[in-house]
């Protein structure tokens, strides 16, 4: 039994996972970074001792996914925005001289992507590479079987290839980049921008407003999921011309409306990329639900220490 640890820019989620992938109990709490990395390791361990009560059994290990950058090798937190007090702490050291278990971590988009690997919509795929397009974009990429990793076993940021140098300014530095241009609020920011004076639309307004909006038949709204369409299209057909993996698996919160444009983002990346097998590469969306990166998460542990875990890590 795995204890999940998923740290988010808002909130931290923690649960009991089973070796099947199923969530036996959970709870969360605001991530509040400012309180600094020992409030935030606290609570962690009270929410990991709790689930692990009201599942009725003892933690065997634990696993950690995390926004940002982390080093998975040596347990630290690199500079993550949305943490920046956390930076050289060490979780991993930290719980595991706690509970007296073994502990993982990796960036939570390498969590997701091994969850779904493993116990979703990418479950039997060795190529696979998971997205999540919703604030940002993240994601992880497995390649037979194993967790890619770059030079020093980094993660790849797939949001920050550039797709049109034409672009909005990206917080990396380019411009054009992935994520400012096929996020939730890079949807949201285009729709205000073409908006005629005058036009009402809520203080909060995000995707999915834009797409009510659009199935109501609102042009402007139909114009901006159109948009999203084309730049979420352009970054898929990059990675498909780049890995031809055998599968994409895409979640995210800008993904609950997958149905209404998944066949027109499958129009695009037919556009670009006549040269490789595109048709073999199936798109899916991620079958884990609101636990995805809970379960992720469990994963990571599995993946680095399991009976069948990777030799490569």
């Amino acid at each position: 039994m795995i204890g999940a640890v998923d740290i988010g820019g808002t909130k931290i989620a923690v649960g009991i996972v089973d070796e099947n992938g199923r969530v036996l109990s959970r709870m969360e709490s605001p991530t509040d970074g400012h309180r600094g990395y020992p409030d935030g390791l606290a609570r962690i361990a009270s929410m990991l001792r709790e689930t692990a009560r009201d599942a009725r059994v003892e933690i065997s290990g634990i696993g950690i996914g995390s926004t940002g950058w982390v080093f998975p090798f040596t347990g630290e937190f690199g500079d993550v925005d949305f943490l920046p007090t956390w930076k050289g702490c060490n979780p991993v050291k930290d719980l595991s001289r706690e509970f007296s278990v073994r502990v993982a971590l990796e960036n939570d988009g390498d969590a997701a992507a091994l969850g779904e690997a493993a116990w979703g919509a990418g479950k039997g795929k060795p190529r696979l590479i998971y997205v999540t397009v919703g604030t940002g974009i993240g994601g992880g990429i497995i390649l037979d079987g194993q967790l890619y990793r770059g030079a020093d076993r980094s993660h790849p940021e797939v949001g920050h290839h550039v797709i049109d140098a034409s672009g909005p300014r990206c917080s990396c530095g380019f411009r054009g980049c992935w994520e400012v241009l096929a996020t939730g609020p890079a949807m949201a920011e285009w729709f205000k921008s073409k908006a005629p004076a005058g036009y009402a639309y809520p203080k909060d307004f995000g995707a999915k407003e834009i797409f009510e909006l659009a199935k109501e038949g609102d042009a402007l709204a139909r114009q901006a999921v159109d948009h999203e369409v084309y730049y979420l299209g352009l970054g898929l057909a990059n990675l498909i011309n780049l890995f031809v993996p055998d599968a994409i698996v895409l979640g995210g919160s800008v993904m609950k409306g997958a149905a209404f444009f998944l066949d027109d983002i499958r129009k695009v990346i037919s556009q670009g990329c006549r040269f490789v097998p595109f048709e073999k590469t199936g798109l899916a969306l991620a079958s884990l639900g609101e636990d995805a990166n809970l379960i992720g998460a469990a994963r990571v542990w599995h993946h680095r220490f399991g009976k069948n875990a990777s030799q490569f890590f």
